[in-house]
């Protein structure tokens, strides 16, 4: 299983947005990520950069 977790602008933990995403959706215009206990954060913003390998999303 590849989970990954989300920052704003930068991999810091100040920016972490998000731990442990295995879902994301786009729904109406936003970002939408669930984490592996089914926790939603949802973001107005865009996909910067997907690592799976390094396990972590930028968005901005």
């Amino acid at each position: 299983m590849c989970l990954s977790n989300v920052y704003r602008n930068s991999v810091d933990d100040s920016n972490l947005l998000a731990k442990n995403v295995a879902d994301i959706k786009l729904v109406d215009g936003k970002i939408v990520f669930t984490d592996i206990m089914g926790i939603r954060t949802t973001f107005d913003g865009t996909l910067e950069q997907i690592d799976l390998t390094e396990n972590f999303i930028i968005v901005k």
